[in-house]
């Protein structure tokens, strides 16, 4: 094992050509080259399609040229970069590339080394929207990201709701980034590329998948206040008009945020975990009044709620609301007598999460991001000084020369392709014979995480071919709501192994099933990863060749303040503004609505991580531990407006639940046909707007009455038919779609195939699903490779159902396997039921 931060970045000698514009190809070649590639960023005579600040973050590293594609010479110029890359990356609709004279199809007939990768707004066999013109919201509309903005909104009638996040392009980019580093080391193995497709629509699908699912008969006791009076007043035909304040009275107490003596608010997750919980009141002086008062922990949460010794146990979410009310009455009072950043250490040093609710431009400005890298400074040539986010994904060997990224710099078409045509590129055997297998075919992996992130890493893998073992401890830490719901999503195609790792037998497991596999993946803190000898010098005795990888909340390239402090998805969310800007005010804050906003986001980036030092491995021979953190992604998902420097206008992006876009031209209208609809022009559309019937006029219109005159001219007609028209003329738009509908119209009887080939969405509806339950859930299509393999995955398995045959695979016998469940160092299951009811 190399020593710490002295090895090169795992991505030199690797040569991009960026054709993107507006994020996600700007993007995923902006994460390439933080990790070692050289890039060329092509940019049209005009200059890049979208005008931003921004563009200082994702042009970092590269070099820009200004091509023509459109003239012959311009052309040629593309083509000779194109020759001299191992990735190309673009992101327009489809066909375009094809249109101009770049087939990517007849580019790897030439030059079947390389690897292209396409990331449209829509899919390219989606026959009815893959020709519109997808902008970010245009996206999110179509997916139902704004009608399905949680049940906060629900409750207080706000759908739909919008947010300035570009979670499609986020989603997007970590998919299409760790599917060309996923190609890039299977080409080691075949010497052959291959041409990927990540539809943003699909890709924003998979993030919100812990959204979509849908189970029939889902049990009464994971529904929470919100739900149960969400069905109350659909039963009782009462109006969804909450306000902010009773809606705070529906909350958990340990999931919701506390006003505190500064005036700022703390926002509180820990309601799932068996320790967490509890060590929170007893912090806060309230443990054994409670429990004096009756509050209860059941010994086995996992029997049907009706076997319990009474209606609660501390440490299950959701709660009871007689005592959810209790609580958070206590809590509030005790909240009042600290700071919130006094609260944060005393949170962070107990090991329990919380965080106060800041701004984004605190964070940027924030002394643990600055410190941990997950802030960095690039001297811009055009802002000057900026702060920007960090990288995304980095290995703790090299990850030191990734914190000073040089600025973008703009070149000439000679200096650029003489950059590329000087570097060396050595290219493997070709063996078409294993072309066509997963990415991942033959690696095996660890996967020792929990909750959503880490899971969800080594999930994202399976579908290449990994196999996987998910180990987790023989009596759960957490409860169903947090293992069972959860994993039906991130536990497909795993195979699942329970075992006490704190015990010297469940110990000696864990280091065989290490020795045995290519990848280890945890979502452990640094010291419990040393006790368990996977630190670099432990893991280096156990299995030297083994690829490391380490998610958790707050981490960055360096240790900071907060390193070590436990959080989850909310909790950044909180630290990093986006709750704030949701809810609009310091007095008013609210969780971005989906469940694993970041969390998915963070595994993809595991996934990346891992890709990279796999590939690094492949290269080089030498072994990594990579890295991320929900912090890292969070810059990405805010990337529009996260950077900051001397002349930086207000913070001013939409923020708050009366949003409803960014202007007259691009926000939402209601129609005749009682459906909203997404509009997304600019100012450039007046002319094309003006022509569309119905619309003639608009030009005259003065800004100020654009709203009013556009609100009234929408009335006249159905969303569909203004959709119809809009993308007609060429013009962004969409209805407000919603994930029901979306699984109504997409769904289809599970039949073991992927669904990449049914469009921008797909769902497989599981009659015969091991909980017993009729489960719904998202296809694995959001890559697309035509060389490599995607494989459907499994349903999840009951937890513990493959303890005994991956114990007989690894050498022990059937008699060994029973003592080791007799003594409790091994289980089979954690319950009567697949779902606990």
């Amino acid at each position: 094992m190399a020593n710490v931060n002295i090895d090169p970045l795992p991505l030199k000698g690797v040569k991009v050509i960026d054709f993107g514009q507006y994020i996600a190809g700007p993007a995923v070649a902006m994460i390439l080259a933080d990790l070692g590639a050289t890039v060329v960023h092509i940019d049209p005579p005009g200059g890049p399609l979208w005008e931003s600040p921004a563009n200082a973050t994702l042009q970092r590293n590269k070099m820009i040229v200004t091509i023509n594609l459109k003239m012959p010479e311009g052309l040629a110029q593309a083509h000779e970069l194109i020759e001299e890359a191992d990735i190309v990356v673009e992101n327009f609709r489809p066909g375009v590339m094809t249109r101009l004279g770049l087939d990517f199809a007849e580019l790897r007939k030439n030059q079947p080394e390389l690897i292209t990768v396409s990331i449209p707004g829509f899919a390219s066999n989606d026959e009815l929207r893959r020709d519109w013109r997808a902008y970010e919201s245009v996206i999110a509309a179509s997916s139902g990201v704004f009608t399905d903005m949680g049940l906060n909104r629900v409750l207080m009638g706000i759908n739909p709701s919008f947010s300035p996040l570009p979670l499609a392009s986020s989603y997007g980019t970590m998919m299409a980034a760790s599917a060309a580093v996923l190609a890039l080391q299977a080409r080691e193995r075949t010497g052959l590329g291959d041409q990927i497709e990540v539809p943003l629509a699909a890709a924003v699908m998979e993030g919100l998948c812990y959204n979509s699912i849908k189970i029939e008969g889902y049990p009464e006791r994971y529904k929470t206040q919100r739900e149960v009076e969400i069905e109350r007043r659909h039963i009782e035909g009462l109006p969804m008009n909450l306000g902010y304040d009773e809606l705070q009275e529906l909350l958990d107490p340990f999931y919701r945020s506390y006003l505190c003596k500064d005036g700022r608010t703390f926002y509180v997750v820990c309601p799932s975990h068996k320790q967490h919980a509890k060590r929170c009141l007893k912090t806060l002086g309230l443990y054994d009044d409670l429990v004096a008062e009756g509050l209860t922990e059941e010994e086995d949460t996992y029997l049907p709620v009706s076997e319990w010794k009474s209606d609660v146990s501390l440490g299950v979410y959701p709660m009871p609301k007689h005592w959810a009310d209790l609580i958070s009455s206590r809590m509030k009072e005790v909240f009042l007598t600290r700071t919130t950043k006094e609260w944060e250490k005393i949170f962070g040093r107990g090991k329990f999460p919380g965080a106060p609710q800041r701004w984004l431009q605190e964070w940027i400005n924030d002394d643990h991001a600055e410190t941990t890298g997950l802030m960095i400074e690039v001297d811009d040539p055009e802002f000057g000084l900026m702060t920007q986010p960090g990288p995304v994904v980095w290995l703790e060997e090299s990850g030191d020369k990734m914190l000073e990224p040089a600025p973008r710099r703009w070149v000439e078409f000679d200096e650029a392709l003489k950059t590329l045509s000087k570097m060396e590129t050595k290219l493997p055997r070709v063996r078409p014979k294993n072309a066509r297998d997963g990415w991942l075919d033959g690696v095996r992996i660890l996967d020792l995480c929990n909750v959503i992130a880490g899971p969800h890493s080594a999930a994202f893998l399976a579908r290449f071919g990994a196999e996987v073992i998910k180990l987790d401890p023989s009596k759960p830490f957490y409860d169903a709501w947090n293992t069972v719901i959860y994993g039906m999503s991130h536990m497909r195609g795993k195979r699942s192994l329970l075992t006490d790792i704190s015990t010297p037998e469940g110990l000696k497991i864990l280091e065989k099933l290490v020795q045995s596999v290519d990848v280890v993946v945890w979502n452990a803190p640094d010291r419990q990863v040393k006790e368990m000898g996977l630190d670099i010098d432990g893991l280096q005795l156990l299995n030297p060749d083994a690829v490391f990888c380490k998610l958790d909340c707050f981490s960055g390239v360096r240790p900071g303040p907060r390193t070590s402090y436990l959080g989850y998805d909310d909790l950044v969310q909180a630290t990093t503004g986006i709750m704030l800007r949701f809810g609009g005010a310091m007095e008013t804050p609210e969780e971005h609505a989906h469940v694993g906003t970041i969390d998915v986001m963070c595994g993809f980036g595991g996934s990346l991580g891992i890709a990279t030092a796999l590939y690094q491995k492949l290269k080089t021979g030498r072994s990594g531990r990579a890295r991320t953190s929900l912090s890292a992604l969070s810059g990405l998902a805010q990337i529009p407006f996260c950077y900051d420097y001397e002349r930086r206008g207000l913070f001013d992006e939409p923020a708050g639940r009366e949003a409803n876009g960014y202007n007259a031209l691009t926000r939402f209208y209601y129609t005749s046909s009682d459906r909203f609809l997404l509009l997304s022009a600019y100012e450039n559309d007046l002319v094309s707007l003006n022509k569309i019937d119905g619309l003639e006029g608009l030009i005259d219109v003065i800004e100020e009455e654009r709203m009013a005159f556009l609100a009234s001219a929408f009335m006249t007609a159905s969303a569909e038919d203004w959709v119809e028209r809009l993308q007609g003329a060429d013009i962004g738009a969409a209805i407000c779609e919603n994930i029901e509908n979306l699984r109504i119209y997409d769904s289809r009887p599970a039949d073991g195939s992927t669904g990449i080939d049914r469009g921008s969405y797909s769902f497989s509806v599981y009659e015969d699903h091991p909980s017993g339950h009729v489960v719904t859930q998202l296809d694995p299509y959001g890559v697309r490779p035509v060389m490599g393999k995607v494989y459907s995955l499994s349903p999840a398995e009951k937890y513990g159902s493959s303890s005994r045959a991956v114990l007989l695979e690894m050498g022990y016998d059937d008699a060994e396997v029973d003592q080791l469940i007799n003594i409790g160092v091994v289980s089979e299951t954690w319950s009567r039921e697949y779902l606990p009811s």
